[in-house]
């Protein structure tokens, strides 16, 4: 049975974009995102947030590298891939990230009353109306 991973998320860097170059020059940038996600429980409204690290590869990473800063709003398309380590001492280490197929930078924030001032906690793309299906 063939596997299906994909990862599409919304959120803002925590960072700024780490750009470096592999060996054979291939450019990789590095940036966490932070994704939240609003619910209601009971009649208290909620808010998680969730960390992830993005890995971006190639003409896109270097895009990244020059574009992005902490703060701004992006569309991360991608896989999710664990990737697996031993510590200079002998630990075994293991992490997920995601490593983005598509970066897709949102509107930077502007000042009020211009066009492409709301953020993507105020897009459509809330989870306010939804029930929190734990509660």
């Amino acid at each position: 049975m063939t596997g299906f991973n994909k990862v599409i998320l919304i959120g803002n860097l925590t960072r700024d974009p780490e750009l470096r170059y592999t060996p054979s020059g291939t450019p990789v940038v590095n940036f966490p995102l932070a994704v939240n996600r609003r619910y209601r429980q009971a009649d208290e409204q909620k808010e998680e947030v969730c960390y992830v690290d993005i890995v971006v590869f190639g003409r896109q990473a270097e895009h990244c590298g020059q574009y992005l800063n902490k703060g701004d709003g992006a569309i991360v398309d991608g896989r999710l891939q664990q990737r697996r380590w031993e510590t200079d001492d002998g630990q075994k280490r293991s992490k997920h990230e995601v490593v983005a197929q598509t970066v897709t930078f949102l509107p930077k924030k502007a000042s009020s009353g211009s066009f492409g001032s709301g953020t993507a906690e105020e897009s459509s793309y809330a989870e306010e109306s939804y029930p929190d299906p734990m509660s």
